[in-house]
């Protein structure tokens, strides 16, 4: 499988919790103490997102010094 794609499995826990595959964390970069978003969709699933994603988004929408 080529290195920008990825395929594991995930037991979810008595507390709901999933643990992230070494590899996918190694993938995006994530480390302990991230915080990731959840997006969730009933039709197409569940989604996770790094928030450094939306807050690099964020930046673009409202750049740092734009005063309107």
């Amino acid at each position: 499988m080529p290195k920008d794609k990825f395929i594991g499995i995930s037991k979810v826990g008595e507390k709901g919790q999933i643990v992230i595959p070494k590899e996918a964390r190694d993938m995006f970069g994530i480390r302990p103490g991230d915080s990731i978003i959840v997006l969730c969709d009933k039709k197409r699933g569940i989604a996770l997102i790094k928030a450094d994603a939306i807050e690099d988004l964020t930046e673009k929408v409202f750049p740092k010094g734009d005063d309107r």
